[in-house]
């Protein structure tokens, strides 16, 4: 066998090597290519889908400060309404302590004064009586001096 056939033998088996992997490679990109196009359209869809969530969150930021803003302001009302019950509840107290102060003081003046105040209602039972007898008479003697 001659040595020129035996090269080209080798120059075809190494071309069809050649072209096997060339076609292997292919396939492989080609499946490489088909797995990126559908990486790129499931980016695609979650980049549709972060903006909603985006403008959902923005959204949902504003409502909330909104929100926090109307609650700051009702609790600076309510802080309002508690001073205010806070003062009348100042002003109760102080009242009380008044009433207390005075009832104390009556007290006292009364227990002080007890004897005098025992004996003005002991002379004003006289005196009671006595005019209750006065108006008696006056009667008695108005119904005589009627009669004659």
């Amino acid at each position: 066998m001659d040595w020129s056939i035996l090269g080209w033998i080798a120059l075809i088996i190494a071309a069809v090597g050649f072209l096997v992997a060339c076609i292997a490679v292919a396939i492989v990109l080609f499946s490489v290519k088909k797995n990126l196009d559908y990486v790129a359209e499931t980016l695609d869809g979650m980049d549709g889908q972060i903006q909603g969530i985006t403008r959902e969150s923005t959204d949902l930021l504003h409502k909330s400060n909104r929100l926090v803003e109307d609650v700051q302001g009702k609790v600076e009302k309510l802080n309002s309404v508690v001073d205010a019950v806070q003062g009348v509840g100042y002003s109760v107290q102080n009242l009380n302590t008044s009433v207390d102060r005075v009832t104390n003081s009556i007290t006292t003046n009364i227990s002080e004064n007890e004897e005098q105040i025992a004996q003005v209602v002991q002379w004003s039972n006289v005196v009671m009586e006595i005019a209750d007898k006065w108006q008696q008479r006056q009667q008695r003697s108005g119904a005589v001096k009627g009669r004659y």
